[in-house]
């Protein structure tokens, strides 16, 4: 039976989407109907915030306040309603904005709320946000402690040099020294993590001064070695779970190479601080080969004119493909300005959308595909990438509503890119993956699948593909 995800083409409207209150139905009251029983915290609330919240919201991590326990979260209830009923629009919580109305859903490590949840935290906040029978309270969630790592003992752990900010200094972008890996031997990684440590303070809302932050793997001549696409560190507090490769495409560190972290973006956070990062590896049995290639598409422009005091405005963009490729992730990234990316492919005279999201610059989320529902597109297919800007009061992201801007680094600058990297397919790759998802997807000859205008072609016919790769 076909999923119900494979639908066709929709059109996407630059106003936000409205959503409906999920309500569940009533049934006869011969006791408590979901509808009807008391939402309380031990029973309902504490296990969306185990879930969705903890992993932020806890004591020596990120969050301005910790959401453990009643007493820590009763004084919020009404803040928290508020913020996850904004769903995938700016300053929601949990950051999740990817719009759910439209385009491909099937996204790993998915921590937005459904409806239900929503509307149950609605009720408890409204009905006095009531604590519950402490025996229904779940087992507390366990998380990695102090000097330990989310992704487990490491193999390797490479410590970048320190950098100092002061509290009214402005925004630095530079390079830092590169350092030894110290390996001795040719490894792929699996799985790494990159952790700031600071020396603020505080228990709970540490406050980090690394935007972003590139590296690479270059000789002791300081040459780049081609040991394939690092991830791009964008928002240090978000990589806190770590990044574990392609199952098929482990990263190459070579031995003797060198980390080179060739563009940081670092800014103030208020007080003067001191951090450094650490970079932790686990690497790949090693007799382990990968049997993929993975590139980096360039997806975006720098031809940037943002408006002052003006919502609403639309910024397009287009690649056609050289490759064969299947994404591996919808990566929006724009500045303050941004509050929406759409993503569409055009082929053979027809386009669909293959996701949007929201955008709010505290937050730079990405979102990691599926296997069996990551476009797979074919060389020439076209890229079309639709960045929505606010430029107005609303956004409280803006410093200035009255300053114009246009391309630049800065948060007061702004981009309009995706962030996509892919596998590189030959021709002979790429029919293999089409019949593959095929098969597991039971497609008829012919029929359409989101993200894959080709899988349903036991045949490929040769103007669609042949010709198209001369």
């Amino acid at each position: 039976m076909t999923p119900v995800w494979l639908v066709g083409r929709r059109i996407v409207s630059a106003v936000a989407a409205v959503f409906l209150l999920v309500i569940v139905a009533r049934v006869p009251a011969t006791g408590q109907t979901p509808d009807t029983e008391l939402v309380t915290f031990t029973k309902h609330i504490a296990p969306i915030l185990q879930r969705n919240c903890q992993s932020c919201h806890r004591p020596n991590s990120l969050a301005p306040m910790s959401l453990i326990t009643y007493e820590e979260v009763r004084p919020w209830a009404r803040s928290i309603k508020h913020r996850t009923a904004l769903r995938n629009r700016m300053g929601a919580m949990p950051p999740w904005f990817l719009e759910k109305d439209i385009g491909i859903q099937q996204i790993q490590s998915d921590m937005s709320l459904s409806e239900s949840e929503i509307a149950t935290f609605a009720r408890w906040a409204d009905n006095g946000a009531p604590r519950g029978n402490p025996s229904d309270l779940p087992p507390p969630r366990v998380f990695a402690g102090p000097g330990q790592w989310e992704i487990g003992t490491p193999d390797l752990v490479v410590k970048v040099p320190s950098k100092a900010v002061k509290a009214d200094s402005p925004d630095w972008w530079g390079a830092v020294s590169p350092v030894r890996t110290g390996l001795s031997e040719d490894r792929y990684v699996e799985t790494m993590q990159i952790k700031e440590i600071n020396d603020v303070p505080t228990t709970v809302d540490r406050r980090y001064i690394f935007h972003h932050a590139f590296f690479s793997m270059v000789d002791k001549s300081g040459n780049r070695l081609n040991s394939g696409p690092w991830p791009t560190i964008h928002d240090l507090r978000n990589s806190g779970e770590g990044y574990a490769f392609e199952s098929d495409a482990g990263r190459f560190l070579p031995a003797h190479s060198l980390l080179h972290y060739d563009q940081m973006h670092v800014h103030s956070n208020g007080e003067d601080t001191a951090a450094h990062l650490e970079v932790a590896f686990k690497f790949h049995p090693k007799d382990y080969k990968p049997a993929r290639k993975i590139g980096r598409l360039g997806i975006g422009t720098g031809e940037i004119d943002v408006l002052p005091m003006e919502a609403n405005q639309e910024l397009h963009f287009y690649q056609t493909l050289d490759n064969n490729v299947r994404f591996i992730q919808f990566g929006p990234h724009m500045h303050a300005a941004g509050v929406r990316m759409c993503l569409e492919v055009i082929w053979a005279g027809r386009s669909e959308t293959l996701n949007c999201a929201g955008y709010d610059h505290n937050w730079l989320r990405y979102y990691r595909y599926e296997d069996d529902a990551a476009p797979l597109l074919p060389k020439g297919a076209i890229l079309h990438g639709i960045a929505y800007f606010d430029s107005t009061a609303a956004n409280p992201n803006i410093i200035d509503p009255r300053n114009w801007s246009g391309m630049g680094h800065r948060a007061i600058d702004n981009m309009a890119l995706l962030l996509a990297p892919a596998f590189i397919l030959t021709d002979e790759e790429f029919q293999e993956e089409m019949s593959v998802r095929r098969a597991r997807l039971d497609l008829a000859e012919g029929e359409t699948v989101l993200g894959c205008p080709l899988c349903g072609f036991n045949k490929l016919p040769a103007s669609r593909l042949a010709s198209d790769q001369q």
